[in-house]
């Protein structure tokens, strides 16, 4: 497989599919979980917020992997067995559609919008009513055109699960423009969450690092881990203990258009829980 500018082996293949089948069955191999980790946090903050019935945008969505999880109240293992067994996987088309509908068990409680450059990802997160709406575009070159800025408008909290780095401080501020959401980001420890959180700053919003790491996968061979070291040693990120014993790790930045002490709390309320 080739590698990205990071020294990552590059993925982009499994997110242009029209269905997630080759999604999972790779990620399957390299032990994939950070959705399952970020879950129990997403679902706090939802729980947390104001609004009734929160909006939430995931950046960097691909097939809708956060918004099922918690649609079908399945885990990442539920997922993988679903989608890499044998009569799944014989399946047209057609008919994964109607079985991805069918377990879908929660469509109350919060709504779910997502934006990636994949059309196909998101043509399948939603016709299988895993997503309420989706934003095909690229906020990294373009501000959103009206119909985009109208959902965006929508948007009480933003999540991600690995795309900052890739997305930078320009996605994210024209995100927040509008309604001011509330956002948590997993950012993998190869990248600095500073250029987005001092863009957010200019915009009224706090941030503070959830204490700890997640893991996001096993490496996928000897030389992408020999690179990703690279990567860490240049940035200044020491990978003992961590990258080093063989996966990649990320930490959670949660920004707030909040008071520091309101979002101490909120922090604390994750530390109280783990």
């Amino acid at each position: 497989m080739p590698f990205d500018s990071t020294g990552k082996i590059s993925f982009d293949h499994i997110y242009t599919a029209p269905d997630p089948r080759p999604f999972f069955g790779t990620l399957r191999r390299v032990g994939y979980e950070i959705p399952q980790l970020a879950k129990p946090y997403f679902a706090k903050l939802i729980g947390e917020h104001p609004a009734e019935r929160p909006t939430v945008l995931d950046v960097g969505c691909s097939y809708g992997v956060n918004a099922a999880l918690r649609r079908c109240e399945a885990t990442m293992d539920d997922l993988y067995a679903h989608y890499t067994a044998p009569d799944v996987r014989a399946a047209s088309h057609a008919q994964l559609i109607e079985a991805d509908r069918a377990r879908v068990t929660d469509p109350g409680g919060a709504r779910f919008y997502g934006l990636d450059a994949s059309a196909p990802a998101l043509e399948y997160a939603l016709s299988t009513g895993f997503l309420d709406e989706a934003i095909h575009a690229d906020f990294e070159s373009d501000d959103p055109d009206s119909t985009q800025r109208k959902l965006l408008d929508d948007v009480d909290l933003v999540i991600s699960t690995g795309c900052v780095g890739y997305v930078t401080e320009k996605t994210i501020a024209r995100i927040a423009r509008g309604s001011r959401p509330w956002m948590a980001h997993f950012v993998l420890r190869m990248f600095s969450y500073e250029p987005v959180a001092d863009s957010l700053a200019g915009l009224g919003y706090e941030t503070a690092q959830v204490p700890g790491v997640f893991r996001q996968r096993r490496f996928a061979s000897a030389e992408e881990q020999a690179q990703i070291l690279d990567t860490l040693d240049t940035a200044g990120v020491d990978p003992t203990g961590l990258e080093s014993d063989g996966r990649l790790y990320a930490q959670l930045y949660v920004s707030r258009p909040d008071s520091a002490a309101a979002l101490a709390t909120a922090l604390g309320n994750f530390d109280e829980e783990g």
